[in-house]
């Protein structure tokens, strides 16, 4: 509706121009439609008057009151009015939103969708865990964020590719294979010799038995045979990434979760990737060599100061391989790149962005793109829970999805924008009552499945097809607060796209489920005049496409039956 405004206003002002009531050359400012707060100014609001006055040389509000005697005539507008100082305030006819429900059911699945992507490919990496330990609930944030703003973007018209970066080496992979060698000799975390940095929880022991059992473990297209040798701590290490590598997977799977490029952080050295992106930095003269390190001039690109790249021994800081990592995206042709990442790696921000600006290859201001979320805290019985038996120091991944099952986790886990703390209430998720909004939204969904279901079983006729050409029997006060509800989806997924706030689409989804099941308690849907219950038909069954639509968009199921 929104488009069919702005074209509607649009003619309006070509028809000035040749009237010559407005300058001939006056160009089409970037102007707004969007719905008013109250539906007593209206449905739409547009300020072009507004911002043509200046140009034009006139009151805003005249140029309102021109644009609105010369707007075309259509059935989907009641009446215009124009408002305060020029806004030009829209009230649409019930056609209007009957329209909308005849574009759901032709639509269908993809109702909701748009090209505003124009196919170009955006990156999205999110996870990203190293294969430590099990995935704990900030993964699971991550995974649910990260995947949600995918399916976003793919509705949006882009060509998404997931992306999953995770280093294979280094210290926290060296005591992870510390751990599992103390382990496989019989060493338990209270031990005076055990790893100083090691890993404490269960899974060590599960690893070190697999591994002394010559157990094989399959990640990432390969299989990794474990030898036995306590002593070989580099087949140990290579076993162990494995195993966690497979069961993070595993965890992700069931969460719904999948991708399409794996990354390793090693084969950024084994390439000579990182050692040419520092020669690049180097050549381009945005280097310099003090106190035997090698410093980026990362000031000259909007960070607070310059920062070390080679220390003196020889080594690269960790910002570094970041550089080059996102320097391979940028090669691969992401024209956007989005890293879904913890708030706390906030710091390094600006030092990627600063590397890829100073290598001087085209990357734009500004890339890539990130979205941070905060802590998950998880409470169960009004206490917080810390820990899992498994992992010991945190809460898995696998620990909600098994408390709490995956729809409910995913909801709750992306409810919130991606920068609020959030609280994780076990005994909410699993709740089946009003309060839980994923159960509230599932169980809509699931109510017109029912009324489906009753009809068949009561030998009543439904016609869709003859009740989308009598919509105008759906008069009721709730009838029309649905169907404006629904007409709001489209919108909501552009805008959430934009924002990258998928946050958006969860909470919208409460709102229509809220008008559905206040339209369901105000009256009957199989009544006896088949006008009235055919027009009723049509619109539950828009609502409950559009409610799965949404759900999918979030990675949660709509059920027929609850």
């Amino acid at each position: 509706m929104k488009s069919q405004l702005r074209e509607l206003l649009a003619t309006a002002l070509d028809t000035l121009r040749r009237d010559g009531a407005v300058p001939a050359d006056l160009a089409t400012p970037d102007f707004v439609v969007e719905r008013t707060r109250s539906r007593e100014h209206g449905d739409y609001a547009a300020n072009l008057a507004m911002l043509l006055a200046k140009p034009a040389r006139a009151r805003p509000r005249d140029l309102a009151e021109k644009l609105v005697a010369a707007l075309p005539a259509s059935p989907s507008i009641a009446r215009v009015e124009v408002a305060g100082p020029g806004f030009i305030n829209v009230h649409l006819a019930p056609e209007a939103w009957h329209a909308e429900i005849r574009r759901i059911h032709a639509a269908g699945d993809a109702y909701g969708r748009s090209t505003l992507g124009g196919s170009q490919r955006v990156g999205i990496e999110f996870v990203s865990a190293n294969p430590t330990g099990p995935l704990h609930v900030g993964h699971g944030r991550a995974a649910a964020i990260g995947d949600s703003l995918a399916r976003l973007l793919a509705a949006a018209g882009w060509d998404v590719v997931r992306e999953f970066y995770y280093n294979d080496a280094g210290a926290q992979i060296n005591n992870l294979a510390l751990s599992v060698q103390a382990r496989a000799r019989g060493l338990d975390p209270d031990d005076p010799s055990w790893p100083a940095d090691g890993y404490r929880g269960e899974y060590i022991k599960e690893v070190a038995r697999a591994f002394l059992a010559r157990e094989t473990a399959h990640a990432d297209g390969r299989d990794v045979v474990a030898s036995g040798d306590v002593d070989d701590l580099d087949a140990i290490r290579r076993f162990a990434v494995a195993v966690l590598r497979h069961e993070q997977t595993e965890d992700l799977a069931a969460f719904g979760v999948g991708f399409d490029v794996y990354y390793l952080e090693s084969s950024l050295y084994t390439d000579g990737r990182v050692e040419k992106t520092v020669q690049e930095l180097v050549a381009a003269g945005h280097t310099y060599e003090e106190g035997g390190a090698l410093w980026l001039k990362s000031t000259d690109f909007g960070d607070d100061k310059d920062r070390v790249m080679r220390k003196s021994d020889g080594s690269y800081t960790y910002f570094v391989p970041d550089v080059a990592y996102h320097q391979t995206k940028w090669e691969r042709g992401y024209v956007r790149a989005i890293t879904e990442l913890g708030a706390d790696h906030h710091g390094s921000l600006a030092r990627v962005r600063a590397g890829l600006q100073a290598l001087d290859i085209g990357i734009p201001k500004g890339w890539p793109e990130y979205v941070l979320h905060q802590m998950v805290t998880v409470m169960r019985g009004g206490e917080e829970v810390k820990l899992s038996k498994r992992a010991g120091s945190y809460v898995t991944l696998r620990d909600l999805i098994d408390e709490a099952g995956r729809d409910a986790t995913r909801y709750f886990l992306i409810a919130r924008k991606a920068d609020s703390q959030l609280t994780f209430d076990i005994d909410l998720a699993r709740s089946q009552s009003n309060d839980n909004p994923v159960y509230y939204i599932q169980y809509a969904h699931a109510r017109v499945c029912s009324v489906l279901r009753q009809a068949d079983e009561r030998g009543i006729a439904l016609d869709v097809a003859a009740g989308l050409s009598r919509l105008d029997r759906l008069t009721t006060a709730e009838e029309q607060a649905l169907m404006i509800e629904l007409s709001r989806y489209p919108e909501l997924v552009e805008s959430a796209a934009q924002a990258l706030e998928p946050h958006l689409i969860a909470g919208w989804l409460r709102e229509l489920a809220n008008a559905f099941h206040t339209w369901y308690h105000a009256g009957q849907f199989l009544v006896d005049d088949a006008d009235v219950r055919n027009a009723r038909i049509a619109l539950a069954l828009a609502t409950r496409q559009v409610i799965r639509n949404g759900l999918d968009l979030l990675g949660v199921s709509a059920p027929e039956r609850m």
